[in-house]
């Protein structure tokens, strides 16, 4: 009997995950806005038979400068670079339902799928934060409830859009002189609370049909979000007990939104630092502590927990009376992640820092690469993943030592493929999900 494939999506971040990674001398502090560098990280991931790499984005200055390598490339425009140095890997990038419109964004996504051959995915975020809101002349962000409800009629206009060419509308009679079936063409004619789209999208239907479609909320609206339309969802889970709990607590909503539990994947993001020896990556982790700037670390923090400046002592620990996720109207799971990892492991904030240096939340494991193969084969088993977003501390050598030793591993178990090979060449095949039927076709009759 096969056993369960896992997935595995690389989350690209310009010099590494880990916010020190940029000050090794391996590194390269321009490496961000280095195409040759992602094209290189690609074919490595690729190598490793990963199903898709990952992009973040935001429409924002994020931190300050000081910190890390700040600012970052256009993803859907990266991605198509990207697309044409590649041939297997999906390619997924981070796009904004509150700060977009759905036509333009629609029409990128469906040229991006059509560029690769079917490897596209959006991964749906709402941003928070202020200072994405001011760039875009409002005083403050909207409601947390506001920006999902937002979202929810963005993607159902995207998926009108996508789906306003029938996949026969081309028809390309040259003898009759009939390019296209003007009947087979279904503008949306979209009147909405947040939207208006009349026309129909100016790209044909795409080889996915739709883009993979991508979430990484873990808030209550978040997750009712993800039920409804995510078909995988990157998520920061620090224990086996929370992550089987939310992995769960998803599959269940997903049943109760009338979808198939297997047509949405989770994939919790882990931060390998990898070593021959456990003592050697203990080592390899430290050195990377070593390089943090506690200043930076303090400063963020605070924004993060809502703090005023000066409010935490670096040797001390988080205040305890700090607000409930109830009155954070941003990044509401990962506040609440981090102030629970606080208080269970009774760390100081220097200590907290150093845990949220690598991967802002998500799981970091410093050992042998049996010891990273056996974390992932434990999970995955335990009903708490479906795969994994393999979060590098330091890039391209993190990714690169994955490839090299982690992912062998995970083939000899059975648990990952050995080359792309068959049928299956669009990023929906690799993560084992249907192409969407369009709308406008009905399903035929049964006799």
């Amino acid at each position: 009997m096969t056993r369960r494939q896992l997935h595995l999506n690389a989350f690209l971040m310009t010099t590494g995950h880990h916010e020190a990674s940029w000050r090794l001398p391996e590194s390269d502090p321009y490496a961000h806005v280095d195409l040759a560098h992602y094209v290189r990280l690609a074919r490595i991931a690729e190598r490793g038979t990963f199903d898709s790499l990952f992009l973040a984005d935001g429409p924002q200055l994020w931190s300050s400068v000081a910190q890390r390598p700040a600012g970052a490339l256009e993803p859907i425009t990266l991605l198509t670079a990207l697309a044409t140095a590649t041939e297997h890997i999906g390619l997924i990038a981070t796009a904004s339902t509150s700060y977009n419109s759905p036509y333009n964004l629609a029409r990128k996504f469906a040229t991006l799928d059509h560029i690769s051959g079917g490897r596209a995915g959006w991964n749906i975020v709402t941003t928070a934060g202020a200072e994405a809101a001011r760039n875009f002349g409002l005083d403050a962000e909207p409601a947390h409830a506001e920006r999902y409800a937002r979202a929810a009629e963005f993607l159902d206009v995207a998926l009108k859009l996508w789906d306003s060419w029938e996949d026969d509308a081309i028809v390309a009679d040259k003898a009759a002189g009939v390019w296209g079936d003007d009947a087979k063409i279904h503008p949306p004619r979209h009147k909405g609370r947040y939207f208006s789209v009349e026309g129909a999208l100016n790209v044909p239907r795409t080889p996915q049909g739709y883009p993979l479609l991508v979430q990484a909320g873990s808030s209550e609206d978040g997750k009712r979000f993800a039920a409804r339309y995510a078909e995988a969802v990157f998520t920061a889970q620090q224990t086996l007990e929370d992550a089987r709990a939310f992995y769960a607590d998803l599959k269940s909503r997903t049943v109760a939104a009338g979808r198939d539990a297997d047509h949405i994947k989770v994939l919790p993001g882990i931060v390998p630092v990898i070593g021959s020896t456990e003592a050697e990556a203990r080592a390899n982790e430290r050195v990377l502590e070593d390089h943090i700037v506690h200043t930076h670390g303090v400063n963020h923090l605070e924004r993060l927990l809502h703090l005023a400046p000066g409010t935490l002592e670096l040797d001390g620990p988080l205040p305890s009376d700090l607000p409930p996720e109830s009155a954070i109207e941003g990044a509401k799971s990962r506040y609440t992640l981090i102030v629970e990892l606080a208080r269970r492991e009774r760390l100081t904030v220097r200590q907290l820092i150093g845990r949220l240096g690598g991967g802002r939340g998500h799981l970091t494991f410093a050992g042998t690469p049996e010891q990273v193969a056996d974390t992932i084969e434990l999970w995955f088993d335990s009903g708490a993943a479906d795969g994994f977003n393999i979060m590098p501390a330091v890039l391209p050598s993190g990714l690169d030592a994955f490839v090299e030793h982690v992912v062998p591993i995970l083939r000899t178990r059975g648990l990952l493929r050995t080359e792309y090979g068959g049928s299956r060449r669009t990023l929906r095949e690799r993560y084992g999900l249907p192409r969407p039927a369009n709308q406008h076709v009905l399903a035929p009759a049964l006799v």
